[in-house]
């Protein structure tokens, strides 16, 4: 027992380090909302925040996987977190909203090198036959954090107001900092970090695209998997409009509603991180993603707030169990000597075809009923699950689902 603590105390840390900042994302994003509006009165101007990130990604992920890869990743999270805690304390002294914009373009840029640095020191620095375990036990704490940020958002500005839950919400970023400060770096520091140019992005590029050629079926599942991703994030920006305008939810409803969905992805959560090490990969890829569309298609043919009810506890619940097994299975299969460029490019590709798909769907919603497209959306989000059930359960590729 004291020998299992001792190999789970580091990686403690780093849980806690991630739950921080994933409720101060939550707050953050709560309050944002909350002022962007009150400043502009204008569904527009908040409808902006959710395309930032994206438009971000698209500038930013053709060199950050190159800048990453060679640098020290534990560093970059910690410089990311200190700067993210920074800029939101500066959110409440804009002068406007084209400096409060600015800021908030600041902070996606920091997220952009957040991501794909985390994900490979989270590779480099937990052992293989820990990562299953791990990354159930994250989806626990990004579910909670779910859950417990909002909360903790509407506590706050109820209490002391947007301005100042931002200034104690920066204060999450700070503490993820210090106790990344803890952890052990994971680079050999024998590779001198070459001069960021076009011919070392090129060259990069070269290299990650080769990876995707000589491994295929890696990059297959995981761009598959990165599909169904902007499925749902399509049928996302349209959950307002769609509960309340086709099936006539009121504005309690929808938030009894997500929390409902938060408490079955804690459940859910709970339940792999407790047994993780009984299930395989596999099973957790393959019942979680065909699980999850089920949910989204319940959802799309719903009728009443019971029927909505059903589809998001089996979305919720399930949606863990497809994030951990795929984590796993992309960390287990992508060198860590690479893993940021990798990663970087997927991400660059998701990040311009959710805004192509969000923009389309939004067109075609004033043209076909809103029902219809979010049917669609949904079908088409279940043959590509099915597709990847299928792939996954080739005996040939058992190799790729050792844990």
């Amino acid at each position: 027992m004291k020998q299992n603590w001792k190999s789970w105390r580091k990686p403690t840390i780093l849980l806690c380090t991630l739950g921080f900042a994933g409720i101060g994302d939550f707050i953050y994003l709560v309050a944002i909302n909350i002022l962007v509006y009150q400043i502009t009165e204008s569904a527009a101007a908040v409808a902006t925040l959710w395309m930032i990130g994206p438009l971000v990604n698209i500038a930013t992920k053709f060199w950050t996987g190159s800048y990453i890869d060679y640098r020290n990743k534990r560093k970059i999270m910690m410089i990311t977190y200190f700067i993210r805690g920074v800029l939101i304390l500066c959110i409440p002294f804009a002068p406007n909203m084209y400096v409060m914009f600015l800021i908030l373009i600041c902070l996606s840029i920091a997220k952009s090198f957040f991501s794909p640095a985390s994900i490979t020191y989270i590779a480099a620095f937990i052992h293989k036959g820990m990562r299953k375990r791990f990354n159930s036990i994250q989806s626990l704490t990004s579910s909670g954090a779910f859950i417990i940020g909002p909360s903790i958002a509407g506590s706050l500005i109820l209490l002391f107001g947007v301005h100042h839950t931002l200034f104690i919400n920066s204060g999450a970023f700070f503490i993820a900092a210090l106790l990344l400060s803890f952890l052990p770096h994971v680079d050999d520091g024998k590779q001198k970090a070459p001069r960021l140019s076009f011919a070392q992005i090129k060259g990069d590029w070269v290299v990650g695209l080769l990876f995707m050629k000589q491994n295929k079926y890696v990059a297959l599942i995981y761009g598959l998997f990165l599909t169904t991703t902007i499925f749902s994030f399509a049928m996302d920006a349209q959950e307002v409009v769609f509960t309340q305008q086709v099936i006539g939810l009121s504005e309690m409803d929808y938030s009894l509603l997500i929390s409902i969905t938060g408490i079955g992805s804690v459940i859910g959560a709970f339940l792999l991180s407790t047994f993780s090490n009984t299930l395989s990969l596999r099973y957790m890829i393959g019942i979680g993603v065909i699980m999850q569309t089920i949910g989204y298609l319940i959802y799309a043919f719903s009728w009443s707030f019971l029927s909505i009810v059903v589809g998001f506890i089996l979305l919720g619940f399930f949606l863990v169990f497809l994030n951990a097994g795929m984590m796993t299975f992309y960390q287990n299969n992508v060198p860590t000597e690479i893993m940021g460029r990798v990663t970087s490019m997927f991400q660059l590709a998701q990040s311009g075809l959710q805004i192509i798909f969000v923009i389309t769907v939004g067109g075609i919603a004033d043209i076909i009923p809103l029902r219809i497209t979010i049917i669609f959306l949904a079908s088409c989000m279940l043959i590509v699950s099915i597709f990847i059930l299928l792939q996954v359960l080739q005996n040939d590729k058992s190799l790729y689902y050792q844990a």
